[in-house]
Parts: C-alpha cells; structure tokens; sequence
C-alpha cells in the first residue's frame, strides 16, 4: 500500500482521467475500502458523462479562428484557459436544441436559456451522493424562506408525493439575470427530478408549458408573473408530463 496520503486533489485527478498510471491502482485500493467514497466518485464520473453528453457536438466543433489564435501559447496560459472557457460557453447556447410538440405544448426551435440551465443544473446535482441539496427537508421552513429573500418572492414548493416523489431539500444557484433555486425530489427508487425557479426578465410575458430535451433530460418549463419554472428528470416525456401538471397545477392554481 502507498505511504503517499490520498488527497481529494488526487481523487478529483482521478475522476478527470488525469491521474499518472502508477498512481491509479493506490486510488483504486483507497476506493475498494471506503464504499461510501467510491460512491461519491462513481456519481463524479457519471456527471462528468452526462456533460459530455449534453456537449458532444459542441465538442467536435472547430474552434473559431480568432478564438485559436487566442490560444496560441506565446500569448500565456491565462489567456488560453479564458479563450477555451469562453468557446465552451458559446458553444454551449449553440449547441441546445428543443424538439416535441403536443396538445397546449408549443413547439420551439432554437435555444431557451431557462431549458438549458434547468437541465445542466440537474446533471450536476442529481447525481450526488452525500450532497445533493444544500439544505435538507428536516430543514424545510428555513429552505423556503432563505431562497424566498435570496429570489425576491414567496416561493411555494410544490407536494409531489402522490405521484411517488418527495421532497429531499433544495439548494441556491447562481443565474441570470439573478440567483435561481433548486427544488430536488426523489422517488422509492432513488430517481430524483428537480424544479429549477429563477426570476426573468422584465418584460418576458411568454407563458406557454413547454417541453425540451437533450441528451437524457427532459425538461419541462413555463414563466409566470416574471419567473421561469422548469422540472427536469430522466424519464420518459409522459411521465415527466404527470408530475410537472402536477406542480404547475399548485404554482399556478
């Protein structure tokens, strides 16, 4: 066994595939005596597939010429990072489409930021192990009136029980053109969906129930009195269609 102490730095290196070849079999001994550990970095690689999943064509694109030329190593390594960093986010709006259509649902074509944050927020969240939400259930009042003055508004948490999701706690996100809230539930199962709700901006009055998907994550999205709701899961669209009735039903009665 190494002498050498395992660092969340190594284990980090070794969820990135960035880790030296003679250090990975310490990590792998480390892991195969802490399950618990082993989870939380099994559901870092998932994320970081997921991601990859949400970005693949935007991975294989070329990066634009004046973006390259940035990159060039005589201009430093800041400016390298921050041009790659920047294409990254480019491609990112770019490369989000929307697809469906049925009854009151509108059809989109193009990118909507809400969709794609809603989305990105659950591919990282959901996954975790030890945590998933920054404020638990047993905490619930506090949750509520903590996102509620960090958002501007009363925030109401929609009751997802009867369709075989509870509530496990929630968490405050950074967004645009402020902070946004993250609402996660979780079946018997272990599947989770999160209710993503941020403010909009002024002037946004398009209220239709919209559904998009991308990779495995189906959202759907809706605006009302100038905020943006959006349930994501990794479920069929019908199913994610009951429970996201279900919770717009009681945030919009």
């Amino acid at each position: 066994m190494t002498t050498h102490p395992i660092t969340e730095a190594d284990l980090q290196a070794y969820v990135d595939s960035r880790l030296p070849e003679a250090r990975r079999a310490d990590i792998e001994t480390f892991l195969a005596l802490r399950p618990d550990e082993a989870a939380r970095i099994a559901a870092y690689r998932g994320q970081n597939e997921e991601l990859r999943a949400l970005y693949r064509e935007v991975l294989d694109e070329t990066v634009p010429q004046h973006l390259a030329r940035a990159m060039q190593p005589q201009r430093g390594r800041l400016r390298q990072v921050v041009a790659i960093a920047a294409w990254m986010a480019l491609g990112g709006v770019i490369g989000w489409q929307l697809h469906g259509g049925f009854g009151g649902e509108t059809r989109v074509a193009g990118q909507t930021p809400l969709a794609r944050s809603a989305a990105l927020a659950h591919v990282t969240y959901a996954p975790e192990v030890r945590h998933p939400v920054e404020v638990g259930v047993d905490q619930e009042t506090h949750l509520v009136n903590w996102l509620s003055k960090r958002l501007g508004t009363t925030l109401r948490v929609p009751r997802l029980d009867a369709e075989g999701y509870s509530l496990v706690g929630g968490r405050l996100l950074p967004g645009t053109p402020g902070p946004g809230a993250q609402f996660m539930y979780q079946d018997a199962h272990g599947r989770r969906l999160t209710l993503y709700v941020r403010g909009e901006a002024e002037g946004n009055r398009e209220t239709a129930f919209r559904f998009a998907r991308e990779a495995n994550v189906g959202v759907f999205y809706w605006i009302d009195h100038g905020f943006g709701y959006a349930l994501s899961g990794e479920l069929e669209r019908d199913a994610l269609l009951r429970v996201a009735n279900a919770a717009y039903r009681q945030l919009n009665p």
